[in-house]
């Protein structure tokens, strides 16, 4: 009982997150339903979509100890592989998103008018954050040791990112206009572009 009970928390954590990171990565388009209060709600929207990240890998870890027998499928019977694949896409992960976040300033937690278009990283790509984080996820159903996780994040991954992006670049561009479109064509959303690569470096 306790199994399904987990399972089900992770996957409508999954979809409550989705669905709150999205609205909250909309403040500019709020204003027109919520005012000005939009940016402040957008933040509190953003801080819950948070706690729900820490829900989803608390089931995820939860899962060592309350699988649902007909779907255990151990990546290795040694469990240490699957620790050591998961930090293998940890680390660089955690390092990328960090940087993405001290490049963001506050906007990472709390969207604000008075927000410029970043620097540092974002000069090579859109969304550095992203491409840092939601692999991290996928380490954590590797650190568990099991398959099921490990696909079952990865499905949450390749779906929701192109949408997450898709609606923040709207908003982005009703903020920041053609500067931002102009961006959007020099600059890769997850990876470099060759051309701004060598660009940076003359």
């Amino acid at each position: 009982m306790i199994e399904w009970i987990n399972l089900i928390s992770l996957i409508v954590s999954i979809f409550l997150f989705c669905y709150l990171y999205t609205l909250s990565l909309q403040p500019k388009k709020k204003t027109e339903t919520w005012g000005n209060k939009a940016w402040k709600r957008c933040a509190t929207l953003r801080t819950i979509a948070g706690a729900l990240e820490f829900v989803i890998v608390l089931n995820v870890i939860l899962w060592i100890w309350f699988p649902i027998p007909s779907l255990i499928l151990k990546i290795h019977k040694n469990f240490l592989i699957g620790v050591i694949i998961g930090l293998i896409i940890l680390i660089p992960g955690v390092i990328l998103m960090i940087k993405g976040m001290a490049d963001a300033g506050s906007e990472t937690a709390k969207p604000s008018q008075e927000t410029e278009m970043y620097g540092g990283i974002y000069k090579y790509i859109r969304h550095p954050q992203s491409l840092g984080e939601f692999p991290t996820f996928v380490a954590v159903g590797f650190f568990v040791n099991s398959w099921t996780m490990v696909i079952t994040l990865t499905i949450f991954i390749v779906v929701y990112v192109p949408i997450m992006i898709y609606y923040e670049e709207k908003d982005l561009i009703r903020r920041f206009g053609k500067a931002y479109e102009e961006y959007q064509e020099n600059t890769g959303a997850l990876f470099p572009k060759l051309s701004v690569i060598f660009k940076r470096d003359e």
